[in-house]
């Protein structure tokens, strides 16, 4: 896969500075967010905690748009790091650049397409499913009418989701959680479309190497039978050539 930060070399080298780091942070991130959800009587402190990490992914935003070259470039790839840092509704999901995790990982696994895909559906499912069940009990469980109350349903409704099968015994009535809830079918799709080109590379594949598999013993067995041939008509050759009566033996007996 092509690099792209190719024209912004500065970005690429403070990417990998500070990947880790921030990766860290992100797990971090992650395990204040579902402990302040899960547990109501989390202490205050732990938002403060969650502000200070959400500025430093700020600081981190606003420093790799001041070395891009192409600034305006940037910010048009970086929407969603923009939104998730603007807009407080979806300051949480900006966990997500746990997945960086995937990609470290990645560069130490063997350049196969089957693996890569494989670390990634699991870990970006995986991800993805627990945050979506943090924010939609976050956003649900106080609201009238909510049928998401606790962290299992959310858990239940997020799978019945991102899988597209959607039993409608459990769905979202806030504003927040509806939008999650989009985010979380749009994902489901994009998940099952990279599974099914998975699947549908790895058949191809085999396909091909069966077909060059057999091409190439088809034709091992024309050679061989080439050398057949040549051989039987060589033996045959030699059973000609003994058959064949000498010129003596036609002249006759020599005479007295």
């Amino acid at each position: 896969m092509a690099d792209p930060y190719t024209d912004e070399p500065r970005i690429a080298a403070w990417d990998r500075r500070l990947d880790w780091p921030l990766t860290g942070l992100a797990v971090v991130f992650l395990g204040i967010y579902a402990w302040q959800v899960l547990d109501r009587g989390a202490p205050e402190l732990l938002d403060t905690s969650l502000t200070v990490i959400w500025a430093i992914f700020g600081a981190d935003y606003v420093v790799r748009l001041a070395l891009a070259r192409r600034r305006g470039r940037f910010v048009a790839t970086h929407l969603v790091d923009l939104l998730i840092l603007v807009l407080p509704m979806f300051r949480q999901l900006r966990v997500l650049r746990i997945v960086t995790v995937i990609s470290v990982l990645n560069r130490q696994l063997r350049d196969d397409f089957r693996g890569r895909i494989a670390v990634y559906v699991t870990g970006t499912v995986g991800l993805v499913a627990f945050v979506a069940a943090l924010s939609v009990l976050e956003a649900e469980r106080d609201a009238p009418d909510s049928s998401i109350t606790t962290f299992g349903e959310a858990l239940w409704w997020t799978i019945t989701t991102i899988s597209t099968v959607g039993y409608g015994d459990r769905y979202p009535v806030t504003l927040e959680g509806r939008i999650v809830a989009a985010t979380l079918m749009v994902a489901g799709i994009a998940l099952l479309g990279v599974v099914t080109a998975s699947i549908a590379s790895w058949f191809v594949e085999n396909l091909r190497a069966s077909s060059e598999r057999t091409e190439t013993e088809l034709a091992e067995t024309e050679q061989k039978i080439d050398l057949l041939v040549a051989e039987v008509r060589r033996l045959h050759g030699r059973l000609d050539a003994l058959e064949s009566p000498t010129p003596a033996a036609r002249s006759g007996p020599t005479p007295p």
